[in-house]
């Protein structure tokens, strides 16, 4: 599979990321959209999945997860990291998460954490068609988006909540959480939005 856009710089720095992402706790960062999560046991995508904090904590809570994870050094540093029975790994990127789509999958949550602003306005376009095909009826979308400058070696865009919610909707999508918070690493220049997306 071709380098997917937006993973510059992760491959190299993978066993250092890896152990940055899980110095936080998953209540932490997600403590603004816990409570929207559905009850276990549901199908759910965690897409740009990194080291599998996330994913990992999402199958010890219950739910059939797939790990999507595009850079290979990550992605063995998550499985490494996180062996469970629940919890599937894939190598598979937006835009076009053409696995996931390739073998009809559908999903009550998809994950998206620190990883649309990587993507450009294009590959947001085609991303957020390709999350909602993925997205079984009733089932929502929960992503951070990061505002903040750009660090040195990485393919960053600062894009707004506001866009991402106006684009979900020309997907059927409509926006049902939106909160903004500090940065869990203490950068004062850094800031995340975090959005909720449903089906209708």
């Amino acid at each position: 599979m071709t380098v997917a856009s937006g993973t510059q710089g992760y491959g190299e720095n993978a066993a250092a990321l890896a152990d940055q992402y899980e110095s936080i706790a998953f209540a932490d960062v997600h403590r603004d959209v816990i409570h929207l999560m559905p009850a276990a046991p549901a199908r759910v995508a965690d897409i740009g999945a990194g080291s599998g904090r996330d994913a990992a904590a999402l199958a010890r809570m219950g739910h059939a997860v797939v790990a999507a994870e595009p850079t290979p050094e990550l992605r063995l540093e998550g499985q490494r990291r996180h062996t469970l029975p629940n919890l599937e790994w894939v190598d598979d990127a937006l835009p076009d998460l053409s696995g996931l789509r390739g073998q009809g999958r559908e999903f009550d949550l998809i994950m998206l954490t620190a990883v649309w602003m990587h993507l450009d306005a294009d590959e947001r376009r085609l991303g957020m068609e390709a999350l909602a095909s993925l997205l079984a009826p009733g089932g929502q979308i929960l992503m951070s988006l990061r505002h903040g400058p750009v660090p040195p070696g990485r393919r960053m865009f600062d894009v707004s909540a506001q866009e991402t919610i106006e684009l979900a909707a020309a997907h059927g999508l409509s926006s049902h959480h939106l909160a903004e918070r500090e940065d869990m690493l203490d950068r004062a220049d850094v800031r995340w939005s975090f959005l909720g997306l449903r089906r209708g």
